[in-house]
């Protein structure tokens, strides 16, 4: 499936600086870093290749979607479709998107995470191009076997990964753009798609509260993705990559990213409210006071914060999201 880059490092480095992006003359500023010389298996590299930690908002978005509909219990969890669904949204499709971000990224990652299996030169760029096209086909079939608009939602899902990372365009490097763009992908496409595959009768009218929901924890998400820009900072100012903590500093970003958190669940639980769902929005509103007393720690120490506020307060935000999928489905007739 994969294989060891037999390249020399010296000539490895070459093609990197005279690969897609051009020259980053940044990497000349920092001190060589020693490679990790750990050996893993084919399997183990291509699972690595896929970050698995990354699916699971994901499928957890698809299954907000999911209960939403008012057509989802627990009897569908050992059905096809489901087992289907937590295929593409992990696996496939997500595996996907982070491929081709390590692909794109591969200069930056020599700065910032040179253990990655392409800047590490454990998987060749030859073999990196063919497993992401292989994944990519496979990600549509699965999503069309679903419900033929799923198929559609991949490419989209797919397209947004080739802007967020693909140079020119390269929405990372423009400030809010790119958070946004993940964000979107991450939670208002597979939360639709979770819509429609229990629902496929569905219309924009019956969509709405989902897609009120879905945008404004993608607010939230938003501030959740400038989180996971802290681990970056150095690599991201040196090559002009313009997230959060690189042009507005450490502690600005933290408080930007705390804000928006904070926001886009304050106003779902508004809507909840102002719906009926008192008490789910109640509920929903409680959850973000843990988060809330974690930021004070996030915002003294960004930098030494960022994976542990993630790690624990990551599952409130998502607790949220799953009281708001029922509040929504106790709306359903």
């Amino acid at each position: 499936m994969t294989e060891l880059d037999s390249t020399k490092p010296s000539e490895r480095k070459e093609k990197t600086e005279c690969g897609a992006f051009g020259p980053l003359n940044a990497r000349k500023a920092v001190a060589p870093l020693n490679r990790s010389t750990e050996t893993l298996s084919k399997l183990a590299l291509f699972i690595r290749f896929l970050k698995p930690v990354t699916w699971i908002p994901v499928m957890w978005s698809f299954l907000c979607g999911a209960v939403s509909s008012g057509r989802f219990g627990w009897e569908h969890l050992a059905e096809s479709k489901f087992l289907l669904a937590m295929l593409l949204t992990g696996p496939l499709a997500t595996g996907t998107c982070q491929m081709l971000n390590d692909y794109f990224d591969r200069d930056l990652d020599e700065i910032n995470e040179p253990g990655r299996p392409i800047p590490g030169g454990a998987i060749s760029l030859r073999n990196a191009t063919i497993l992401i096209a292989v994944w990519s086909v496979l990600s549509v079939i699965v999503g069309y076997l679903i419900h033929p608009l799923i198929g559609f939602y991949v490419i989209i899902g797919i397209i947004n990964a080739h802007l967020y990372s693909a140079n020119p365009i390269k929405l990372k490097k423009r400030l809010w753009a790119g958070n946004i763009i993940v964000a979107l992908s991450y939670l208002i496409i597979p939360w639709v798609a979770g819509e429609i595959a229990y629902n496929p009768g569905l219309n924009l009218d019956n969509l709405q509260p989902s897609l009120i929901i879905a945008a404004m924890y993608t607010i939230a998400s938003t501030g959740t993705m400038t989180i996971n820009d802290f681990k970056s900072i150095d690599g991201d100012r040196m090559a002009g990559i313009r997230t959060l903590p690189a042009v507005f500093g450490e502690t600005n970003a933290a408080i930007i990213a705390a804000v928006l958190i904070n926001l886009g669940q304050i106003l779902a639980s508004a809507w909840l409210l102002i719906s009926g769902q008192t008490l789910y929005a109640w509920l929903a509103a409680a959850l973000i006071v843990p988060q809330f007393l974690l930021q004070f720690s996030l915002v003294r120490s960004p930098r030494t914060m960022d994976v542990r506020y993630n790690a624990i307060a990551q599952n409130f935000l998502v607790a949220g999201m799953l009281v708001c999928a029922l509040a929504i489905k106790a709306t359903r007739p």
